[in-house]
């Protein structure tokens, strides 16, 4: 990370440039849905900025992933919650960092195993590049890439922060 980034007031331009691109589409009523965890995080702070009123969804896309069968079911595999019905309506999916994109297609599946959404909108704090799937956020907060060996952890969900970790401090957990 070439700099201190502000989650808080990267989070509030964020919010703005949603509002901006839910009243160009004509979406008045959006469902907002974080990826466990650290876009449920964002999503609730999100959900305050636009002072929307419905619970905040969560997905854990855990049994979702196309790598399952490779890396085994995480240990803190939790339920989703869609608190909501998604069909026909418009969704606002929420995650922390944007890579390969395969967290989002898992996502988006999962969605549709709930029903057809109208649209969804795709929000991301980070967008580090690095897409193995032809997914991109309709809105980013921040754009770059990492060096090799490093990957980037947002914390909270008091205070929301971002750390970069390098190979051999992530690799020993």
């Amino acid at each position: 990370m070439p700099e201190r980034i502000d989650v808080e007031q990267l989070l509030a331009q964020m919010t703005e440039q949603l509002k901006g691109l839910l009243q160009q589409r004509g979406i008045e009523n959006p469902m907002l849905v974080g990826i466990r965890t650290g876009g449920v995080w964002l999503a609730e702070r999100v959900q305050q900025h636009l002072g929307l009123q419905d619970p905040v969804g969560v997905l854990d896309i855990s049994f979702y992933r196309d790598d399952f069968t490779r890396i085994g079911l995480n240990p803190k595999v939790q339920p989703s919650a869609l608190p909501f019905a998604t069909e026909e309506r418009d969704i606002v999916l929420i995650d922390d960092v944007l890579m390969s994109g395969r967290t989002v297609r898992a996502a988006l599946n999962e969605l549709f195993d709930y029903g057809r959404p109208a649209s969804v909108t795709l929000m991301t704090l980070l967008d580090l590049q690095a897409q193995e799937l032809p997914i991109q956020a309709d809105i980013v907060g921040k754009t770059f890439k990492l060096e090799p060996g490093q990957q980037i952890k947002l914390s909270g969900p008091e205070p929301l922060s971002l750390q970069l970790l390098q190979r051999q401090a992530w690799q020993s957990h």
